[in-house]
């Protein structure tokens, strides 16, 4: 039997719960039983009473507001333990359709991918203005350079995971869950796919950021920190190579000038030059222990998942 549980959380939407659920499928074509589970971050208006009224499935409560992220990985986990098959994710201001969900696994119950993004259609989405088209258009742009992952709507929170893919996920950011998770499908391999969904107007401005400039820092900020998580040898590598093609130069110019018997002139150059070529090599260095410690993460991940799979079969 096949089991789809869809994830929502939410912070104080109790007036937008109620919309968001009915909205929900209850039937799956290729699924045989469909759950809703409810994160509730620390809420203060009684989302959990209201989740339970609706008959949400399952209910998971923070004590106080930890974040999106933080709901997006306690959401995976409480879902994985109740035995689901595939995850969807969705938001709970009913922003995404809820009709389109079947669309959306169809790629999973297919065999074609572990990971399947809701493309908003950023381009040409009625609902964005023109610069939250650009900002989109340029972000999804970078994480697919960054991630090797061809997808158009980076930062769409629709998505459904298979189980594998599921628990193969550990989101470390504090602030969105969608880029970093691209970033790590993309770093394991797994096959990641889009499908166009619809939206709905927005009811109120967003709560993950007060700003376009602190969106724009926050996510850049998560994308970088991801990015050398995974690729911690290019990332160091590279600035390592930096610095140690800046720091020829004026030790290259100290060179010229001694040859030309005008070297005690120039004493700075060599300081420079040299201080710039010791963190060059402490870069690399740095690199390489970052490396084996991702190496090391890997490893533990594999272990986690060992775990979880010989949990799994002890429950049947």
């Amino acid at each position: 039997m096949t089991k789809l549980i869809i994830q929502i959380p939410a912070y104080n939407e109790a007036d937008h719960l109620p919309e968001t659920i009915a909205c929900l499928p209850r039937t799956i074509p290729g699924i045989d039983t469909v759950e809703y589970l409810v994160i509730d971050d620390g809420s203060s208006d009684g989302t959990s009473d209201v989740a339970r009224k609706l008959g949400v499935h399952h209910i998971v409560r923070h004590r106080r507001n930890r974040g999106l992220a933080a709901a997006f990985r306690s959401g995976i986990e409480a879902a994985l333990a109740a035995g689901a098959d595939i995850v969807v994710n969705t938001d709970a201001d009913n922003q995404y359709e809820g009709a389109d969900i079947p669309a959306l696994v169809q790629p999973i119950l297919d065999g074609r991918a572990d990971v399947v993004i809701g493309d908003r259609g950023v381009g040409n989405n009625a609902h964005f203005g023109p610069v939250k088209r650009l900002l989109q258009r340029l972000g999804s742009a970078t994480v697919r350079r960054l991630s090797r992952v061809e997808v158009d709507d980076a930062v769409s929170g629709f998505r459904a995971m298979s189980r594998e893919a599921a628990g193969r996920i550990y989101v470390t950011t504090e602030f969105s869950y969608t880029t970093e998770m691209l970033i790590q499908a993309g770093r394991k391999r797994m096959a990641v796919t889009s499908v166009p969904v619809r939206t709905n107007g927005p009811i109120r401005p967003s709560r993950l950021f007060s700003s376009i400039p602190q969106f724009i820092v926050n996510t850049g900020t998560t994308i970088m920190r991801a990015y050398a998580q995974y690729y911690a040898l290019k990332v160091f590598a590279f600035i390592g190579a930096l610095l140690g093609v800046i720091g020829a130069i004026p030790v290259l110019r100290f060179l010229y000038f001694y040859i030309d018997g005008q070297g005690d002139g120039h004493l700075q150059s060599l300081v420079l030059g040299v201080g710039l070529l010791v963190l060059g090599f402490l870069c690399v260095m740095l690199g390489i222990l970052a490396d084996l410690v991702s190496a090391n993460r890997k490893l533990l991940e594999q272990l986690s998942n060992r775990v979880r799979r010989i949990e799994d079969d002890l429950k049947r």
